[in-house]
């Protein structure tokens, strides 16, 4: 067993020890660049590396309804007629009106009004831009990001003159497709449900819940025979 003077000794080192530890914590805390609510800066794990802009365009192709996006490049109605048929057609059929169980690209002369509406690009779709943007990442099915943006410029070019948006003799680039107006842009309102925009609530949110049993006060529930809760407690004979 230690005694008094043992134990005095081994504390009085222990806290040597702490005082050395902090005051060379402090020295290297000195050295280290200052950052905004970090004591000091954190060591690099040595993991990966920095993205390229070669790299990040890969990957950031989305166009936004506002055009923000949108590549450089152009494309004609005639052009997109024959790059269609080469790359949609085999689903989307030769004028696009569908085949098989594919959708159509068309809606003819039908309204959303309609009792059995057939939802097409001219009366559905409310953003030409968000045309080309579908077409850029996901088309043709199977082969997605395999045209340039000048096809896709083409194929959206002749999809839209398909919905009578576009005249046969057009040609398609960025600020072209920007002043297409497609019919039904202003019956797509955005969602108010307060669900990404709400304050978030940590404390006295909400109301107590109380769970009530209706059912089995007006007796409708089933199986509701086997009397109170204190009826049914097991008898002690």
């Amino acid at each position: 067993m230690f005694s008094s003077n043992n134990a005095r000794a081994v504390a009085l080192a222990g806290g040597l020890a702490f005082a050395a530890a902090a005051a060379a914590l402090a020295q290297d805390k000195s050295e280290l660049p200052s950052q905004p609510g970090m004591a000091f800066a954190p060591a690099p794990l040595g993991l990966g590396r920095l993205v390229t802009k070669d790299e990040l365009k890969g990957w950031d192709i989305d166009v936004r309804p506002d055009g923000h996006g949108l590549p450089p490049g152009k494309g004609s109605v005639k052009e997109g007629e024959a790059l269609y048929q080469e790359h949609c057609a085999s689903c989307h059929g030769e004028f696009g009106e569908g085949k098989d169980r594919w959708p159509a690209l068309i809606a003819g002369s039908g309204k959303l009004t309609d009792d059995d509406p057939k939802r097409g690009v001219g009366n559905y779709w409310p953003y030409a831009t968000t045309l080309f943007d579908y077409i850029k990442r996901a088309m043709p099915f199977g082969n997605a990001q395999s045209m340039s943006d000048n096809e896709v410029y083409a194929i959206t070019a002749y999809v839209l003159h398909l919905n009578d948006a576009l005249k046969a003799d057009a040609v398609l680039d960025g600020p072209a497709l920007l002043k297409i107006k497609l019919p039904n842009a202003e019956n797509f309102t955005p969602d108010p449900r307060p669900d990404v925009k709400s304050t978030l609530c940590m404390k006295d949110c909400k109301d107590k819940a109380e769970i009530h049993s209706e059912a089995r006060k007006i007796g409708v529930t089933p199986g509701d025979d086997r009397g109170t809760k204190d009826e049914r407690k097991p008898r002690v004979d």
